[in-house]
């Protein structure tokens, strides 16, 4: 009996583990891709796949104080998961730094996807706590998928709105869990 029992944790937390690593492998490869591009270009054609996917964004990039675009964003679960990204952070258009993107959640879940996430920031005031380099977004924070016209009925909340657009991969995700990101400042910078 506690054999069986020790068998099957045993044997989930190795499946657990190896979707894990698949996932981790999955984005490795992803990002020696992207490498290959510069980041600018990389944010520059995720700007444009946006107002692409979604027109209606125009009017968050030209009246947002500033806003963080993340090419990619890979996640993957069982379970557990996890997601990670690098982009670009912009005031007022201008570049000004560089972010990261980390994000652990809990719950039923299970794949793996890519997207690209933009946040925009509506003041000075959340612009500058992004800047602060410790900046998270709640479990209760909620994105809106891009689509044609879905940008018309979004608007900030709590001065900040979200947009993501996939780009591949398939997961079940009924979970719970926030994200986290880091601000790496880099003065004079121009805008792709």
């Amino acid at each position: 009996m506690i054999r069986n029992r020790w068998t099957r944790c045993t044997n989930r937390a190795t499946a657990m583990i190896l979707v894990a690593l698949a996932g981790c492998q999955a984005q490795q490869k992803a990002d020696r891709f992207e490498e290959q591009k510069s980041t600018d270009e990389l944010v520059a054609q995720t700007i444009d796949r946006l107002k692409t996917a979604d027109s209606g964004l125009e009017e968050f990039f030209d009246t947002a104080r500033g806003y963080a675009v993340f090419p990619t964003v890979g996640k993957a679960a069982w379970i557990v998961g996890g997601a990670h990204g690098s982009g670009l952070v912009f005031e007022r258009g201008q570049r000004i730094g560089h972010s990261t993107l980390t994000q652990l959640s809990v719950g039923v879940q299970f794949g793996g996807q890519a997207y690209s996430e933009v946040i925009f920031f509506a003041d000075e005031t959340m612009l500058a706590d992004f800047k602060r380099g410790q900046f998270e977004l709640g479990a209760q924070a909620s994105a809106v998928a891009i689509t044609l016209g879905a940008s018309a009925d979004a608007d900030y909340d709590n001065g900040i709105a979200i947009f993501t657009l996939p780009k591949g991969g398939l997961l079940l995700d009924l979970s719970v869990g926030g994200q986290k990101f880091t601000f790496d400042s880099d003065e004079g910078s121009a805008a792709p």
